[in-house]
């Protein structure tokens, strides 16, 4: 039997946030990306939501022995579910599985729950890594939610995993940000 894997469409994509193994670009259809504000903490959530004929890009890694204790502890304020339609180079998997956030904590979106630069930044070097500028562009351009308003952390990451982006990558962040009208509020 082989270990089920996880499909990551946010922080997950940058591999220098886990170590998980047999990594690989994967793209989900039925689901689409959405940043999300609940009742577990004062910053947006990014989660999947289920959407008919959508596809998101991400990465597939494995859970090694079925052992989804960190990872489920990673993601603490999801809940796993099984993907159905899933493209990848690893040829036939039987279990994927995807995180969302739990629909009972959800909540509407308020100034109260802004996006984390760090958290965005970190997945946005990730899709760059993985799917270079087009992909990372998919990113902006298949998200919803940006009218909650950006944290800016960068100087004093609030997000746990941040990774310290090259110069072309901030620009890169920055310039998706301006281009989508984004409020950015100072830490």
């Amino acid at each position: 039997m082989s270990d089920p894997f996880f499909f990551g469409y946010g922080s997950l994509v940058n591999r220098a946030t886990h170590d998980f193994p047999r990594p690989a670009r994967a793209r989900v259809t039925g689901w689409a990306r959405t940043w999300k504000r609940t009742r577990l903490r004062k910053a947006a959530y990014l989660t999947a939501v289920e959407a008919p004929g959508t596809s998101i890009d991400g990465l597939i890694a494995a859970v090694p022995g079925a052992d989804w204790t960190a990872l489920d502890e990673r993601e603490h304020a999801y809940h796993r579910l099984p993907v159905a339609q899933i493209t990848h180079d690893h040829g036939h998997l039987p279990d994927i599985q995807i995180y969302r956030t739990r629909p009972e904590h959800d909540t509407d979106a308020t100034d109260e729950h802004p996006i984390l630069l760090s958290y965005l930044d970190t997945v946005i070097q990730g899709y760059l890594r993985e799917f270079g500028t087009a992909g990372a562009q998919g990113f902006f351009d298949t998200t919803a939610g940006w009218d909650a308003p950006i944290l800016n952390d960068r100087a004093a990451p609030v997000y746990a995993r941040a990774q310290v982006l090259e110069a072309d990558e901030r620009a890169f962040v920055d310039d998706n940000l301006e281009r989508l009208s984004a409020v950015i509020k100072k830490l």
